[in-house]
């Protein structure tokens, strides 16, 4: 059985090739790709790539002015944070949300559009495995070929399990019987149609949207189609805590919103979702709205 791709990257003594994690000790990381013959420079002196190349992950190097480092393979969270960026990246706060609450499974048929720099990517490749499916849509060219660089950097090549299209998803989308969809766009409402027709009955829509506007348009949206079960929205908050012996308090600083999240299922075909039970609070909705509850939920119970 073939070693799953990128998996030997992750393991074993540092070889050629391999990126590295420096950690000097304030904390600071440092990201560079081990060549033979080569140095490693900072303003507090420099060491000999050879020095790493063949030495287990965690050894600590020294510079010429004494100042030591701490060398790890960086994980994938580090290395999407400081990979050259065409598109802002999805942090990996969202990046984990989004695997799990979109149910990413090993050998899942994911379609995402919106690659950006192949952050969201490198995280749906991993999940899916060799035997999965992830079918990309990207509209910039020029955002394409960075996401696809950065996607190849990390795994060490290709990933058999992506295909990546340069184009509108809504013209060119042909996978069916998908098991996910992600949709990191600006206006994921204009996909809907095409996504409910690609993906299976049960099947996840994830949308990741900026804005409340957006938010506020892509769940009435997904309501009026009539193809999915309530969606659920959210958004996620990260604050890190300082521990050091009884000083223990929250950062100073968090990663606060980035964007917001929200999920839906698939119905079945010829299914109408069930009736929302939910009275919106009045004003809820404009003058002019047509779409669903414009009777302000008067006569349900």
């Amino acid at each position: 059985m073939s070693e799953p791709t990128g998996a030997a990257r992750r393991r074993g003594p540092f070889k050629v090739g391999d990126q590295v994690q420096l950690t000097d000790p304030k904390g600071r990381h440092y990201t560079f790709t081990l060549e033979a013959g080569k140095n490693f420079h900072t303003h507090k002196g420099s060491f000999p790539h050879d020095e790493l190349i063949g030495a287990p992950e965690g050894s600590v190097v020294r510079t010429t002015g004494n100042v030591a480092y701490l060398a790890l393979r960086p994980l994938l969270p580090d290395y999407v944070l400081s990979m050259p960026r065409g598109a802002a990246v999805v942090y990996p706060k969202d990046a984990g949300q989004i695997l799990a609450f979109a149910d990413i499974f090993p050998g899942a048929r994911v379609v995402e559009a919106g690659v950006g720099s192949g952050s969201l990517s490198s995280f749906l490749l991993r999940a899916i495995g060799d035997q999965g499916m992830l079918h990309s849509y990207e509209r910039r060219e020029d955002f394409a070929e960075i996401a696809q660089q950065n996607v190849e950097r990390y795994f060490g090549g290709p990933h058999p399990a992506w295909q990546l299209t340069v184009g509108d998803l809504q013209d060119n989308l042909s996978d069916t019987e998908v098991d996910r969809v992600i949709l990191d766009m600006l206006a994921p409402w204009e996909c809907l149609e095409a996504v409910s027709k690609a993906l299976v009955p049960g099947g996840i829509l994830c949308c990741y949207v900026a804005t409340t506007t957006q938010l506020a348009r892509t769940v009435e949206s997904i309501r009026e189609i009539g193809s999915f079960n309530e969606p659920t929205a959210w958004e996620s908050m990260i604050r890190n805590w300082h521990v050091e012996g009884l000083a223990v308090r929250p950062d100073h600083r968090m990663i606060g919103h980035t964007g917001f999240l929200l999920t839906a299922r698939r119905l079945a075909d010829g299914v109408e979702p069930p009736m929302r039970r939910r009275r919106p609070a009045k004003g809820a909705y404009g003058d002019d709205y047509e779409g669903p509850n414009a009777d302000g939920g008067a006569g349900r119970r």
